[in-house]
């Protein structure tokens, strides 16, 4: 493969995460981590991020590396690959019905709410509700209040919203 070529895929990836915009990325947590070696403390960051259209598509990512840019670059990359669409009632833009879920050492209970009624939602469980766009909402997070198992847990929630495919 020569110089141009090469010059030529590089482009196409930085077109391509040009078109994939519509999506819009919040960083949830970052996180400094470090592993002993022989050598040293090798020194490291983590990235939360959760990416959507607010209008029913989100994504969520966990990336490590060197340093932060790279870790929230990463995390969004995968995050995109990721993203599932959910169907909720738009005209309300509020969830259908009730749903509970436990994941891990954390329990969140998603309800719909009446129009006006906003977003009562903590932490992570707001950026993701945000993202998906939804305006009315109430959540409870019981248990474990850490970031990356209330997002994760959130996302599962979601996920018994999921859009099904027809083979039509």
């Amino acid at each position: 493969m020569n110089n141009y070529q090469n010059q030529n895929k590089f482009q196409k990836n930085r077109f391509q995460d040009a078109e994939e915009s519509k999506y819009k990325t919040e960083v949830v947590e970052i996180k400094r981590v470090s592993k002993k070696t022989k050598g040293g403390n090798q020194i490291g960051f983590t990235a939360l991020v959760v990416v959507g259209d607010k209008e029913g598509a989100v994504g969520i990512a966990h990336s490590k590396a060197k340093d932060v840019a790279s870790a929230i670059r990463k995390a969004e990359r995968r995050a995109r690959r990721v993203v599932k669409e959910i169907d909720y009632d738009k005209e309300l833009k509020s969830l259908k019905y009730p749903v509970e879920v436990k994941y891990k050492s954390t329990k969140i209970i998603l309800k719909p709410a009446k129009e006006g009624t906003g977003l009562i939602a903590g932490g992570p469980v707001r950026v993701i509700a945000e993202s998906v766009g939804l305006e009315n909402l109430v959540a409870k997070i019981i248990g474990s209040r850490n970031k990356s198992t209330v997002v994760r847990g959130t996302f599962n929630a979601l996920m018994k919203y999921k859009i099904k495919k027809t083979n039509d």
